[in-house]
């Protein structure tokens, strides 16, 4: 159970430089946060184990699912181009010991999500190369009323930069990746993205049972992935996606072995009189269920499947724009033969404004 209070500031501030056109921004969000665990001794909570079901309750300050940011972003025309670029930094606002601001067993709580540049022109679309928000996954947290919240993982991850909203309760994570990605102009409402990412390796945290990890990443590939989105307006207005990955693990199930692990998701949000319903649905095997590849794969290194799926409902109220929402989402890693388990779920309920 968690109850959470929270204030926020957002700014923007717009400079032109010559041929060029700056833009300064940033987000600030605070929460406090009470987070009570129940269960049986020892049982894992939540996403990636965090907490225990008999764990004490847990009072903290922290940042949301949405991070802290102080981003510039530059665009100019060049050469019959659009030329830009964005880069930004993350600090999270919760630490736990005194003398350290940056802890490392937490992953730390100052990260650099963003450090990339894009050229294209409105006739053909544009090319992204740097580290942005990964294409697969990306439109489920992207609409996840959590991602303005705090959702999961509150009690459990003071001294990170966020908590997980419904990451791992409801969909995978897209994360932040290096990438090479073409987007498409927008057809009329449609458009779609594919790319080439940074492979990753398979790695074991918060996962009963041995896991498979890998140091080889990818080998000689990357990871590819893809989405395509079709938007409308009017009356009833809203917007279909779907999304895809696939990465060859190599270094896994003895020397030499390789295993394929992909995943694919489709979701689509109808907004109408204030009202908006959002439905998604997403499929894996060997790429884990909260962040990728972890515990994908068995201890002999064969891929475990996975689910994971939420349903939504917000109403804004008429002029205040506050939005009221409730939320619910499951996310399922079924045991492979060699395992001990059936299957790991984690699921998750928000109520919120």
């Amino acid at each position: 159970a968690l109850f959470a209070a929270a204030t926020g500031a957002q700014a923007g501030i717009v400079i032109p430089a010559g041929d060029w056109t700056l833009d300064i921004g940033g987000v600030v969000n605070a929460f406090y946060t009470t987070t009570k665990f129940t269960g049986d001794t020892g049982a894992g909570a939540g996403p990636l184990g965090l907490g225990a079901g008999d764990a004490s309750s847990q009072n903290n300050i922290t940042t949301g699912l949405l991070p802290n940011y102080l981003s510039v972003s530059g665009k100019t025309r060049q050469n019959d181009l659009d030329v830009g670029f964005t880069i930004s930094i993350n600090p999270g606002s919760s630490t736990t010991q005194a003398g350290i601001q940056n802890q490392a067993a937490l992953g730390g709580n100052q990260e650099n999500r963003q450090a990339f540049l894009t050229f294209g022109d409105a006739s053909w679309g544009s090319i992204k190369v740097g580290k942005d928000l990964g294409i697969y996954a990306s439109d489920a947290i992207l609409n996840d009323m959590t991602l303005l919240g705090v959702g999961s993982g509150a009690g459990s991850l003071a001294g990170n930069t966020t908590t997980l909203g419904g990451i791992g309760a409801g969909y995978m994570y897209a994360d932040w990746k290096a990438q090479v990605a073409y987007s498409s102009p927008n057809w009329n409402g449609f458009q779609f993205t594919a790319g080439v990412t940074q492979g990753w390796n398979a790695i074991n945290a918060g996962i009963p049972g041995a896991s498979q990890v890998s140091t080889d990443r990818s080998g000689a590939q990357s990871a590819y992935e893809a989405k395509a989105s079709y938007e409308w307006t009017g009356d009833v207005a809203g917007k279909v996606w779907t999304s895809a990955i696939t990465q060859n693990i190599s270094g896994v199930g003895g020397a030499g072995g390789k295993e394929r692990a992909w995943g694919w998701d489709a979701g689509t949000t109808v907004n109408l009189a204030g009202f908006g319903l959002t439905g998604y649905y997403g499929k894996g095997d060997g790429i884990g269920q909260t962040v990728q590849f972890n515990g994908g794969l068995d201890a002999a290194g064969n891929t475990r499947e996975s689910d994971q799926w939420y349903v939504q409902g917000t109403y804004a109220l008429p002029g205040v724009g506050t939005k009221l929402g409730a939320r619910y989402g499951r996310s399922t890693l079924d045991g492979s033969g060699g395992d001990t388990f059936s299957e790991v779920e984690d699921s998750l309920w928000v109520v919120g404004a």
